[in-house]
């Protein structure tokens, strides 16, 4: 920085200073100043304790206004936000019963909807009144728009007209005593009805009629719409239905119970059903759909078009670790709005158990909601075991003694191949010195000439190495039939036999004070009885075969029984006793078979068969086929 720079930015701070001198106030203009802003303030406090007089005064103006005014002012305040519908969006909930000698209904005044739904003949697992579901977070009715505004009926009240019945006041009313009025059945036979109506203006209504007869779980559902396409936007073309709930937990918590089971069903107008996953949140857009089931493992809500849905959205969210709830199901119903004067809509409720004779009288594949395992094995459960165990039930009402004639049943049908699979075995078992010597003679190195080898014997002997596979073949399909077939048994429900009291969960002798992975918590006696006739009926199997196993073989056949118990532990009592049942019966036919055999008469069987002069089969003209090109001679020729 050069001279003149430093004299000029000297002059300019002394021009300041000489300026700021000159023009600083006087002591009696600071005094002036002061007093102003002092008298500003004292302005500014005054404004704010006018305005809060003001406020005070108009609250108690309210406060001295009287109820009808009040209630009048809310009025308007609703039907600013709710057009013509703001009339009915003030009003107390009340609640009406509704029931036959099955179910229970709990109607509530407020959106005219299904509070809760009780079955008469179950309980809880604990003794509670089984309730599908209960309770003001239930979403049930209507949504669309009307006078440019969003409506949801299941704000706004109805009023009922319920012949023999009378409401009951609202929001004190406790959860299991809800609707002590109801209506009486002196005529059993005879539909009862009960309707719930919206009415906005002279002639113009929502109306709900709900329907039920004796001795049904069907309860009719009909929404008649009266002079609503003068409201309704005309550019809509839908009306939206919601239906939904929390799931209440019914079963015992278990690892491999209710949560697994509890599920979305829906089945499409003239077509298949299908299904939400249980374990997973999951959303589902639908087209024409015929009934949609919110269904858990022994009891469903489903609601069944008279026609069809045209389309409609499905959703469920599982709760973890929930103790009170299993999960959140959500229907969301599109129903075509053609801008009518009068407009129905025919839909049916089925509120009842899962029981699979129960929901095919009402056809549409209703009883699709029982689960019975796979596509292969769904027939045997259908068309075999429940008509057998039905047939049963008819006649006795002791579950354990069902199953026990249910597998002694099963064994009988299955014996004529038993016993061919044992005379099958006995042969296989006789010509074991025979084989040693073949194994022996070719080693490991010439497999081919060992195969041939091994064929040519049994073609000789006459023995038939499938032989022995197909009682095993015949039985798998039965055998997974009813792992399917009982855990998802109503029948079993409840049922008490020996020490399990519920055949349908797991059996329990003692609980442990810590959990093992995949076994559980606590200790299963059938399935422990399981295991051990397994590992002896596996052992008896065994030493009837030929012992030519494969490495490894009798080591798995072994752990199999180990594997099942950790799976089973937690499953149906029912199923580990049949399986219990099932292997008693199979060891006690194993030692009468031996006795019935004599296996001199099957040696001199196959001596006499050794003699016979055979043709080769096309499958050992292959082998030997395939030997000539690898350049091998065929044992025995030269």
């Amino acid at each position: 920085m050069d001279r003149n720079s430093i004299i000029g930015i000297v002059l300019i701070f002394l021009v300041l200073v000489v300026f700021s001198i000159m023009n600083k106030p006087s002591q009696e203009q600071i005094d002036a100043m002061r007093i102003r802003q002092d008298s500003l303030q004292q302005v500014e406090v005054e404004r704010a304790r006018q305005a809060q007089l003001q406020q005070q005064s108009e609250t108690a103006t309210i406060d001295l206004l009287p109820d009808s005014v009040m209630l009048a002012n809310k009025q308007r305040e609703l039907e600013s936000q709710l057009g013509v519908f703001g009339t009915a969006a003030n009003g107390e909930e009340s609640f009406i019963t509704f029931e036959n000698n099955l179910v229970k209904l709990t109607l509530s005044n407020k959106g005219g909807r299904i509070y809760s739904v009780e079955l008469k003949n179950y309980k809880t697992y604990d003794g509670r009144p089984l309730v599908l579901f209960d309770g003001p977070k239930n979403q049930f009715g209507l949504n669309f728009f009307a006078q440019n505004r969003n409506i949801q009926t299941d704000q706004l009240y109805f009023t009922t007209q319920a012949p023999g019945s009378s409401m009951v006041s609202g929001p004190e009313v406790k959860k299991g005593d809800l609707g002590d009025e109801k209506f009486n059945e002196e005529n059993p036979g005879s539909e009862q009805s009960v309707s719930f109506r919206l009415e906005v203006q002279p002639g113009t209504y929502i109306e709900y009629v709900y329907t039920l007869k004796h001795n049904s779980y069907m309860v009719g559902f009909d929404v008649n719409m009266e002079g609503m396409n003068q409201l309704v936007s005309s550019n809509q073309t839908d009306l939206n239905w919601i239906w939904s709930f929390d799931v209440p937990r019914q079963e015992k918590i278990s690892q491999y119970g209710e949560d697994r089971y509890t599920q979305i069903y829906y089945k499409f107008y003239e077509d298949d059903v299908d299904k939400l996953s249980p374990a997973k949140a999951e959303s589902k857009n639908l087209t024409r759909t015929k009934w949609i089931g919110l269904k858990q493992l022994f009891f469903t809500s489903t609601i069944i078009a008279d026609e069809s849905f045209p389309a409609a959205q499905v959703k469920s969210e599982p709760y973890k670790e929930d103790e009170a709830f299993i999960a959140n199901f959500f229907a969301g119903i599109s129903l075509p709005w053609e801008s009518n004067a009068s407009q129905n809509y025919g839909m049916q409720f089925y509120f009842g158990p899962n029981h699979f004779k129960t929901l095919n009288q009402y056809k549409n594949d209703m009883a699709s909601q029982v689960y019975l395992g796979y596509s292969l094995v769904r027939p045997v459960n259908r068309w075999l075991i429940i008509p057998v165990f039905n047939f049963l039930r008819d006649y006795m009402s002791n579950m354990g003694i069902i199953i026990l004639l249910l597998t002694i049943f099963i064994k009988v049908i299955l014996f004529p191949f038993t016993y061919k699979s044992y005379i099958s075995q006995a042969k296989m078992r006789l010509l074991k010195p025979e084989m040693d010597e073949i194994n022996e003679k070719f080693g490991q190195d010439k497999a081919m000439e060992k195969q041939q080898a091994i064929m040519s014997l049994y073609k000789k002997a006459g023995v038939n190495p499938m032989g022995g596979c197909l009682p095993m073949l015949l039985q798998m399909p039965i055998l997974i039939a009813m792992f399917f077939f009982f855990p998802t048994s109503i029948e079993l429900r409840q049922e008490s036999f020996l020490w399990a009291d519920d055949l349908s969960t797991y059996d329990s002798i003692m609980n442990l004070p810590f959990k093992i992975p995949f076994y559980g918590d606590h200790v299963s006696l059938f399935t422990l009885l399981m295991t051990i006739t397994t590992i002896i009926s596996t052992r008896l199997n065994s030493q009837a075969t030929s012992g030519a196993t494969m490495p490894g073989m009798k080591t798995m056949m072994y752990m199999m029984p180990v594997m099942f118990m950790f799976i089973l532990n937690s499953y149906s009592s029912g199923l580990s006793y049949y399986y219990f049942l099932a292997n008693v019966i199979t060891i006690g036919q194993t030692y009468i078979v031996r006795g019935m055999v004599d296996e001199n008469k099957i040696r001199a069987q196959i001596l006499q068969n050794k003699k016979k002069i055979t043709t080769k089969s096309k499958f050992q003209q292959r082998l030997e086929q395939m030997a000539k090109e690898r350049g091998i001679q065929s044992p025995g020729k030269k």
